[in-house]
């Protein structure tokens, strides 16, 4: 049995101040919030900018969206859509440079916090957890349809869990009964029947529920993309700022500035020039034990940034 939902409570924006800090350099500028969520950054960054900076946001959940129509400011807009296609709404407003582009990746406290979206085995509800539910597949479809085999892959590769077999033989066998999963309840019940090392102080359910979200909004890919298309975007001296909350996440962003704050040579023409790097690391950032304590769910936040070289595109 599942709790009931508890009592909303306000959403805390992790890492506020350090990551306006890093992205705001010229207050005239033009910035991008990539994930807009409830607008905690982005209302940060608007304080930072004169009356001639602009700030893009971007968001997929059609109710982010909505909660940014009381934004009455005009040096804002909204849009809806995935921060990896920022590249087409910049261009639909003309803009094609800007000063900083700020991605917090991953589900939001609002999300997570409402059982009718199906992200959190806290308390029951429909087994969704699409960021845009009126796009793609949900969690309870996939399950429905796919075979053990690209279950456990899932589970497996973007869980990192030990048990994926386990959970896809339970998973299918259920559906095989008639009775498929559709609830976060059911699965959760399902996983911890089936995971049988319990991680101290984890749900047994909670890498389940994080491969599924990840894989059902393809947010790994949307990351690789959406960074790529901030890259291409940062104008000489602008800043890449991105909040990530585990290790698949932090992961490719670490890769991607290493990669490019790497100068490197065409293996197919060894004389010619080296091709420059086109970002500068700058710095790693963890939440402090005061904002820790305040907000238990900033604990696995890392924050990093970079910024944009004197260097063009590489061919």
């Amino acid at each position: 049995m599942h709790a009931a939902p508890a009592p909303s409570r306000p959403h805390a924006t992790v890492l506020l101040t350090q990551a306006v800090d890093a992205l705001v350099t010229r207050a005239d500028g033009i910035y991008v919030d990539g994930t807009y969520g409830r607008g905690g950054h982005a209302r940060a960054v608007l304080a930072r900018l004169s009356p001639h900076g602009r700030l893009v946001a971007i968001d997929r959940d059609p109710e982010a969206v909505a909660a940014a129509a009381a934004v009455q400011d005009p040096r804002f807009s909204i849009h809806h859509t995935r921060y990896a296609d920022m590249a087409a709404t910049l261009a639909g407003l003309g803009m094609a440079r800007v000063d900083g582009v700020l991605l917090d990746v991953g589900v939001s406290s609002p999300q997570i916090d409402a059982p009718e979206r199906g992200f959190s085995f806290r308390f029951d509800g429909p087994l969704d957890m699409r960021m845009d539910p009126t796009r793609g597949e949900s969690a309870a479809d996939f399950l429905a349809r796919a075979d053990e085999r690209h279950i456990a892959e899932v589970i497996r590769d973007y869980g990192e869990e030990r048990f994926a077999v386990q959970v896809a033989k339970a998973l299918v066998a259920r559906r095989t009964s008639g009775h498929p999963v559709r609830t976060t309840g059911e699965l959760a019940e399902l996983v911890a029947r089936a995971v049988r090392t319990r991680e101290a102080g984890q749900d047994p359910a909670t890498r389940t529920f994080q491969a599924l979200r990840i894989f059902v909004n393809a947010e790994l890919e949307e990351l690789q993309q959406g960074l790529n298309a901030a890259l291409d975007l940062l104008a000489p001296g602008g800043r890449l700022v991105v909040i990530s909350f585990h290790s698949l996440e932090d992961r490719i962003v670490k890769t991607f500035i290493a990669r490019e704050s790497r100068s490197e040579v065409d293996r197919r023409a060894p004389f010619a020039p080296e091709q420059p790097h086109r970002l500068k690391a700058l710095a790693r950032v963890k939440p402090g034990a005061e904002e820790l304590k305040a907000n238990p769910r900033a604990r696995s936040a890392v924050m990093r940034v970079a910024e944009r070289t004197e260097h063009g595109a590489r061919s």
